[in-house]
């Protein structure tokens, strides 16, 4: 995949590291504020504050932050710059270039429907994050949060599916953000609101099939960004495209199913078979059409 010569997107935010912010934070600032003008009316509160100054900046000049502990709303870690590998490096970059790249997609295709995009943010972190939709873990992989418009991913992920799913290449990896990317376009779209509003109304397996939906229509969308970005910058090299299919193919539902459990249930699937999320990914790389992604009035998925 010829990425190096793509723009990078300004939307990244580099969370790797910081862990997650509690949600006492904000608690613990507050009662701060009522608890100071207590101290400072009595002789031992004042001791006890002139105490508490010296011991923060005492810690401050050890390189340690214990502020954001004390207020709820970090590790009281040592303050020092975290260290990147060269391959991490290039791995931020590359991301970076992909974002740009569904930005430029996704900017096309609303103006021509008479919308405006709203580009995402992109999120790295490392471990857990907290998010509008609650604190994302590792182990969820990459998921899209409607209520903060982010994309969160651990860049981790990216050696699980090379080892654990057999899906190493950059195009597999490029897949990924332009799936999660989809789901913000549905969000703008309406779509999303429109199917977890229906969703409170179905049973469980037909909840299910709804999702399902909603996540091929992603892959398909996935594709659009494929068909673009390939069409203007000319990126793709031999084999590329095949490593996208493998990636859609490794996260079908009946796959993972299969390799958790050792056997199938499509009644529980929320995401779609490796085949059908092959076949919606290729189809919307082989139209380019918002339209021909219309996965919940297809006739078969």
């Amino acid at each position: 995949m010829r990425w190096q010569s793509g723009r990078r997107s300004s939307n990244v935010e580099d969370r790797r590291g910081s862990g997650p912010s509690s949600a006492m934070g904000a608690g613990g600032a507050m009662m701060l504020l009522r608890i100071v003008p207590w101290l400072l009316r009595s002789k031992g509160g004042r001791t006890f504050l002139v105490i508490a100054i010296v011991g923060v900046l005492g810690a401050r000049m050890l390189g340690i932050d214990v502020l954001p502990l004390l207020l709820g709303t970090g590790t009281g870690q040592p303050t020092a710059k975290r260290q990147v590998s060269p391959e991490e490096g290039q791995l931020v970059d590359f991301v970076s270039v992909v974002l740009a790249d569904t930005e430029t997609t996704w900017q096309g295709q609303f103006k021509t429907m008479g919308l405006t995009y709203k580009e995402p943010t992109l999120v790295l972190f490392s471990g857990s994050v907290s998010s509008a939709c609650g604190l994302g873990q590792a182990a969820m992989g990459p998921f899209y949060c409607p209520a903060d418009h982010k994309l969160y991913i651990d860049l981790t992920f990216y050696h699980d599916l090379k080892t654990r799913h057999n899906a190493p290449g950059d195009f597999a990896q490029a897949y990924v953000i332009a799936h999660e990317v989809g789901h913000h376009v549905q969000t703008l779209l309406g779509i999303s609101g429109k199917v977890n509003a229906a969703r409170q109304k179905l049973s469980e397996t037909e909840a299910n099939m709804l999702s399902v939906k909603q996540e091929l229509q992603a892959d398909c969308f996935a594709g659009i960004w494929g068909h673009y970005a390939n069409a203007q910058r000319d990126m793709l090299e031999e084999g590329d495209l095949e490593e996208a299919l493998v990636a859609a193919s490794a996260i079908g539902d009946d796959r993972l199913q299969k390799q958790s459990r050792g056997y199938v249930t499509p009644d529980s699937f929320t995401h779609g078979s490796s085949e059908q999320r092959v076949r919606w990914f290729r189809k919307g790389f082989s139209t380019g059409s918002v339209a021909e992604c219309d996965t919940f009035s297809a006739a078969q998925l």
